[in-house]
């Protein structure tokens, strides 16, 4: 009997350009987007990808004709790839000025690994406020510039940082944290970084390695950083940091005694996020 829906994908953006930045996008940074573009199948039409759209919207083509897809939704499959793809494509066909706010459970069907040209970069535009959802010459009235002002006074201060690929600073209250989404298999993140753990390297400078989430099959490392510490003060400290990281990671000897303790208590402390 034929399946009905797409099967579960544990890493759904797996394949394409920047998959740490679509996992961050989907699942840590409050408001940004990012570059795109359909296969000349699809129209070689330029899109924008977004965190998220009004009223949790799964895509949107604007008055302009410029189509945006959101990757914080509400509906999933057992496929993010094919949720975002549904929607991509249902914007693309709809008609300028059309909200795409559902797609229900998608069947089975293109990824947005078909759907993308995957030459074109992802690159992330951290935003400050959701203005960009709407149409420049749209007449932004008292109530639609109260909605807005309502939606933005709920964006985490956040800045991407150039030191390292997907690492991003947040503000959370009173507190900084850097939160770094890995490329690399779970396994080997997860090793590189018991190795510095047990050896209390871990942490660089003031910032200090707390444990991480694990989130649409990759992990993403918390650092907790000093008090007051701004996105810039933190670069060179991370730009030092990386090739610690990346020796450590690269190093296939196995783990000793102190090395599997720590792996075995970041284990415990991990946190899935969905």
């Amino acid at each position: 009997m034929a399946k009905n829906t797409p099967d579960f994908v544990l890493r759904p953006f797996e394949g394409l350009p920047g998959e740490p930045d679509w996992v961050a996008l989907r699942e840590l940074v409050p408001a940004a987007t990012a570059t795109a573009r359909t296969t000349a199948e699809h129209g070689a039409r330029d899109v924008v990808v977004t965190t998220v759209l009004p009223n949790s919207w799964a895509a949107l083509h604007r008055t302009d004709g410029v189509v945006l897809v959101a990757l914080q939704t509400g509906t999933s499959s057992g496929d993010a790839s094919r949720d975002v793809a549904t929607a991509l494509l249902l914007a693309l066909d709809a008609e300028p000025g059309t909200a795409i706010e559902t797609i229900g459970l998608p069947t089975p069907g293109p990824r947005l690994q078909d759907v993308l040209d995957l030459a074109v970069p992802f690159d992330v535009t951290v935003q400050e406020s959701f203005a960009y959802w709407l149409d420049p010459s749209t007449d932004v009235t008292p109530d639609l510039q109260a909605a807005l002002e309502e939606a933005d006074a709920g964006i985490i201060d956040t800045r991407r940082l150039a030191a390292a690929e997907a690492a991003y600073w947040c503000r959370m209250g009173a507190r900084e944290y850097l939160r770094w989404a890995q490329p690399a298999d779970e396994q080997v993140v997860l090793d590189g970084l018991a190795r510095l753990h047990a050896k209390r390297e871990s942490g660089f400078d003031d910032a200090k390695f707390i444990g991480y989430f694990r989130a649409a099959g990759i992990v993403v490392p918390v650092w907790e950083l000093a008090r007051g510490t701004e996105a810039d003060d933190i670069e060179k400290a991370l730009a030092d940091f990386v090739p610690r990281f990346e020796a450590a990671m690269a190093d296939e000897t196995p783990l000793d005694a102190n090395a599997r303790r720590a792996r075995a208590g970041l284990v415990a402390r991990q946190v899935t996020l969905r």
